[in-house]
């Protein structure tokens, strides 16, 4: 019997993930729902091949995009699974999630958090930055994404969050070129939200407890440190003292370019921002 809830995931342009990452939760969610952004390859038709309902919405941000599927995909099951294309789960953690739902489906226990092993290159990181953590599934009417450019995490309106031990999978890549076009992306709302946060946004959420943490550790201790020099820390920590070495190849490619090359274009980009920002609104207005 399947679990009482519904996927949602974000997809535009991924006909290489989107099969694998419907047939693992084939089984386990009762409903799934693919909200497209104008994909130009063959996502739409596999998904629908697959089960899925597909709603289109034009794309801003993640945040906005997935409580847009929220609000407008008439969802009546009690729980919401947050689940990206590049993402799987186990049939290990389909069994746990189900059981873990119905032992909290009355109380307050709301949400249900849990770790990724994070893949790279075809090889799976054991090390350094490679843990992921997420509040993925929540109750209908109690969960949402916060509105945020870039690091959105799940918050609740009430009550707290379970955890569970197996892992789902995270195939965050698809090549260099897509891989950079990405974070280059994210950089830019990385950089908008960290000036949100210096103009008054403290970015405060109510979470698992970890993940609150985590953040408070991400604007009161990193964002502290001297612009540019703390990405290249940052790399020090994670790819020397977090053992981020034993990955090999694969470990050093990816904690160069998420620990420090990111972190040293977000840096590049608030840089830009606080000495040429009102010059760059003024000629984009002018380009509009």
């Amino acid at each position: 019997m399947m679990a009482d809830i519904t996927a949602i995931i974000l997809t535009k342009n991924e006909s290489e993930n989107i099969g694998a990452c419907l047939n693992s939760i084939k089984g386990f969610a009762s409903r799934i729902v693919v909200i497209d952004s104008g994909s130009k390859d063959n996502t739409v038709e596999l998904a629908r091949s697959l089960g899925a309902e597909v709603y289109y919405n034009e794309f801003e941000y993640y945040a906005k995009q997935f409580n847009w599927g929220i609000d407008n995909s008439n969802i009546s099951t009690k729980w919401i699974l947050r689940l990206d294309a590049d993402e799987r789960f186990t049939p290990e953690l389909c069994k746990e999630a189900k059981l873990l739902m119905e032992k909290h489906a009355e109380d307050d226990v709301n949400g249900i958090t849990m770790e990724a092993w994070l893949y790279f290159l075809g090889k799976r990181l054991n090390y350094g930055v490679s843990k992921k953590r997420k509040l993925m599934i929540f109750k209908r009417g109690i969960g949402r994404i916060e509105d945020r450019k870039r690091d959105a995490h799940t918050i609740l309106s009430k009550g707290s969050s379970a955890s569970l031990n197996e892992r789902f999978l995270h195939h965050d890549f698809k090549d260099i070129n897509s891989f950079i076009s990405k974070y280059n992306w994210y950089a830019t709302r990385e950089m908008q939200d960290y000036i949100a946060y210096k103009q008054g946004n403290s970015g405060d959420i109510k979470t698992d407890k970890k993940i609150q943490s985590t953040r408070k550790k991400k604007f009161g201790l990193y964002y502290k440190a001297p612009m540019f020099i703390r990405a290249w820390l940052w790399f020090i920590y994670n790819y020397i003292f977090r053992l981020g070495f034993l990955d090999g190849k694969e470990g050093f490619i990816f904690h160069y370019f998420e620990c420090y090359w990111y972190r040293y274009l977000v840096d590049a980009k608030i840089y830009e921002y606080e000495k040429m920002g009102t010059e760059m609104e003024t000629l984009k207005a002018l380009g509009d």
